[in-house]
């Protein structure tokens, strides 16, 4: 067990993570751009760290759970960035939705540095989160994810190594598209259903756990029937993450006008203030003909 784990990032998913760390025994030194997302973890005996340069002086793993690269280069790198003040042979665990050739460029960072580092990205939401059942697909050495691999166990229910540094981040940007796609055409599906007088409670029966549907719309129909929309992944960050796909496409010469168009339609639905809700919220906004 390491003498003592940073959290950085104590949003829906890096608290319950840290929640979990901290009940497995675990001594946690956390830190977060708004302090009071700490409080439960500190009423239970973690450290607050007032930077990332201080919680980073004395710790043997550091876990980052942030919103977009944008947040991790500051948190790493920018003032009182936890890079510099990280150990020698600290891992350091990025689970943050980043791009691939972002995660490359903080893993040459930290190499810079003699900080292992190692991108793995969660799939799973705040409920998973909260239950340690969360699914980590880790890329970065091997060996350096076996050695963590107690941690990943404490906060999710499987990690699966998928290859060398930015290949967790790949395979999340392969993932997210992927649902950022089927919400959509689920959505205009039934309001093209319902435009021919179809009963939305029937089609909802007939697709939903077929073969056309994907498993995870089941989840969200609760959702969508009752049109309340508290979030598990908001709106913004999954048109955050669309935004990431289309960028690594750019990158990659890779043609994805399916991807980008619905990225534009998760973008409209941010800007009629949708962002801070669940992302199936989409679906009343495909619905609205806004």
């Amino acid at each position: 067990m390491a003498k003592k784990i940073g959290f950085i990032g104590l949003g829906i998913m890096g608290s319950r993570m840290a929640v979990n760390l901290q009940k497995a025994g675990y001594d946690l030194a956390v830190f977060n751009r708004t302090p009071e997302k700490a409080e439960t973890l500190l009423k239970n005996g973690a450290t607050w760290c007032d930077t990332p340069a201080q919680l980073a002086e004395d710790i043997d793993v550091l876990f980052t759970m942030l919103a977009h690269p944008e947040a991790v280069s500051r948190t790493a790198l920018g003032e009182n960035g936890h890079l510099d003040s990280l150990k020698p042979n600290t891992v350091w665990v990025d689970c943050s939705t980043v791009n691939p050739s972002f995660a490359k460029e903080m893993a040459k960072e930290a190499g810079k540095r003699r900080v292992r580092h190692v991108d793995a990205p969660v799939f799973g939401t705040k409920k998973p989160a909260q239950d340690g059942t969360l699914a980590f697909f880790a890329g970065g050495e091997e060996s350096d994810v076996e050695a963590i691999k107690p941690y990943f166990d404490t906060m999710g229910s499987s990690v699966k190594y998928v290859g060398g540094h930015g290949m967790g981040a790949s395979i999340k940007m392969v993932v997210n598209v992927m649902l950022g796609q089927n919400i959509v055409m689920f959505s205009e599906a039934i309001a093209l259903g319902r435009s021919l007088g179809l009963s939305q409670d029937m089609m909802f029966e007939t697709l939903l756990g077929g073969p056309m549907a994907a498993p995870y719309l089941s989840i969200k129909s609760e959702k969508i029937k009752e049109g309340l929309y508290e979030a598990d992944f908001p709106l913004k960050w999954m048109h955050k993450d669309l935004h990431l796909v289309a960028q690594t496409a750019f990158e990659n010469e890779i043609p994805m006008p399916s991807a980008n168009a619905i990225k534009e339609i998760f973008a409209k639905a941010e800007q009629a203030g949708l962002g801070e809700k669940d992302f199936a919220a989409i679906f009343d906004y495909i619905g609205s003909d806004k």
